[in-house]
């Protein structure tokens, strides 16, 4: 896989902050930094500032409309990165008035969208942050953002992370007289992706990284996306051969079969191992004509399909993983759509395929292109061929990550039905056999910078009927700082997911492969009465080696 190369640029922009936090300093202001409106002529390389603004504490409206409350006085800054023709990135740098604590951390962003966290950003300032956000190049939601713009599609994978948080280096060095103790970068789904991207590609940037739920593997997330669309479906213009009604009947089914014999408790209302469920969907095959409790013959096998995963029709092989079983209902988001109905179909055109432009614009570059005619064996490879290397984040080689000091924090919820949480698996176990080759490394796992930990019952970043708040910030801060590597974290599951109506149930998630287990005493809802075991290995990718890329 090629990446190019970032360490000429990089030793270039550490330079130029010396440079700048020098000019700066001998500028003798009272507190060796410079004022927030005086920030907006700092020079950095391509980038424009055009907003630098004290704002005051209280009440403040986010560029996106949103009202956040309670907010500290903070340095305001927008600019814009153009490191290439084509290419255009807004960014967002807040900086605290006082109390700054020395660090700097960024957020990734969801989905195809321009979206920045700015809730994230509030949350993180308060406590003392300076805090930065990307709208990735691009304004919108949707892959068609890279109609007649092909740099905006490198912009999103990977690019306008980096020369954002370059930029607000240099930004925290003119306005505090010095750089940043620690930089730091949390983010889930789509910022999950951006998380791996820079630990593979700029390995430098980020002392700490929080992975979530990665959609890394995007070409491929695409592909089974729509796998299940055409596994649920007998032809173009046919309604689903599975309503999304019927799948709380399937979740609940799964349940039944398989909690508490996965090595979680019969009283959970979620897996915590769901590889180890053996549900089969002709369990519930119905006896007497179809019902809303069971599935006909047809259902059946077209959720089989779905359990199988994206195949090639010629090999066999694996092009994509299944979604976990126990996920098929899950859906925090959109209660009238969940689970995997989500992305099964385009919401606002249930006859076609999710991301459909993402094959139209961004893969075949055809207006006309019909999900009907896509060979997942001629296609696959084409689309890998052209994509694979600027948006997928495959890369299991993180030496350069780990020998630049960084420490990452993978986690992922095992009743995600957006990423299933196989590929993250498979991506750990990647970097584990990349570690055992290499002839410089000094151990052969990744404990010592990189660590996976699996939430039972969580959905796609959030929500679900698991314990599915995790502190990873904290554990990541505690490991960067105080070289100590987390053997547990703690997740905690609020009374109706909010945290106001209290604590329903702590558990601690485990560095994989270990699995938490009961220690048969004490309180089941109390993380104290769970301990870390060894657990089961999946250390055979599901994909093919021609669809690692």
């Amino acid at each position: 896989m090629h990446h190019a190369s970032p360490q000429g640029r990089t030793r270039k922009t550490i330079h130029h902050l010396a440079i700048v936090a020098c000019s700066v300093v001998a500028g003798g202001s009272a507190w060796a930094g410079t004022r927030c409106d005086d920030v907006r002529s700092v020079k950095i390389d391509h980038v424009r500032i055009d907003v630098a603004d004290d704002q005051r504490p209280g009440l403040f409206a986010a560029p996106d409309g949103q009202q956040l409350t309670d907010m500290p006085a903070f340095c305001r800054v927008h600019g814009t990165a153009q490191p290439v023709m084509g290419s255009k990135i807004g960014f967002e740098i807040w900086l605290p008035e006082t109390g700054w604590n020395g660090k700097l951390e960024m957020f990734g962003n969801g989905g195809y969208s321009s979206k920045i966290a700015y809730s994230s950003l509030a949350e993180q300032l308060k406590r003392g942050y300076a805090v930065a956000g990307t709208d990735t190049g691009h304004q919108g939601d949707d892959p068609d953002f890279a109609a007649g713009h092909p740099e905006a599609i490198v912009d999103w994978a990977h690019r306008a992370v980096h020369e954002t948080i370059l930029a607000a280096k240099a930004v925290v060095v003119a306005r505090y007289g010095e750089t940043a103790h620690h930089a730091y970068f949390s983010g889930c789904s789509t910022g999950g992706h951006q998380a791996f991207m820079e630990a593979q590609r700029y390995p430098a940037d980020f002392d700490g990284i929080i992975a979530g739920d990665p959609g890394h593997n995007r070409t491929h997330l695409n592909a089974g996306f729509l796998w299940q669309f055409v596994a649920n479906r007998k032809g173009p213009g046919a309604a689903p051969i599975i309503p999304p009604a019927k799948l709380a009947t399937v979740s609940a089914a799964v349940l039944k079969a398989c909690r508490g014999r996965d090595g979680g408790l019969a009283t959970d209302k979620f897996l915590m191992d769901p590889e180890a469920c053996d549900f089969k969907p002709k369990d519930i095959l119905c006896k007497a004509g179809d019902q809303a409790d069971c599935l006909s013959e047809a259902e059946a096998e077209a959720l089989e399909r779905m359990y199988r995963g994206a195949r090639n029709p010629k090999s066999g092989e694996a092009i994509y993983y299944a979604w976990p079983k126990g996920s098929e209902n899950s859906g925090h988001v959109v209660k009238s759509l969940p689970g995997w109905s989500l992305y099964w179909a385009d919401p606002s055109h249930p006859d076609k395929p999710a991301r459909s432009n993402f094959w139209k614009i961004w893969a075949f570059d055809d207006a006309n292109w019909d999900w009907a005619s896509f060979d997942f064996d001629r296609d696959m490879k084409a689309v890998d061929d052209k994509l694979a290397a600027t948006i997928n984040a495959m890369d299991a080689n993180l030496s350069a990550f780990r020998a630049s000091g960084g420490k990452m924090i993978h986690y992922h919820g095992l009743a995600d039905p957006v990423v299933p949480p196989r590929d993250s698996i498979d991506y750990f176990e990647a970097v584990q056999r990349a570690l055992a080759k290499s002839d410089t490394a000094s151990v052969t796992t990744s404990a010592d910078f990189y660590r996976l930990f699996l939430a039972p019952g969580m959905e796609h970043c959030k929500g679900g009927e698991g314990p599915n708040v995790i502190d990873a910030q904290r554990a990541l801060e505690v490991w960067v700082e105080q070289k100590t590597a987390p053997d547990r974290i703690m997740a905690t599951k609020f009374v109706n997911d909010e945290t106001s109506q209290g604590i329903a149930l702590t558990r601690p998630l485990c560095p994989y492969p270990q699995q938490s287990r009961y220690d048969g005493r004490g309180n089941p809802n109390e993380a104290t009465s769970f301990s870390c075991t060894d657990g089961h290995r999946y250390p055979d990718p599901l994909t093919a080696p021609a669809y690692r890329r």
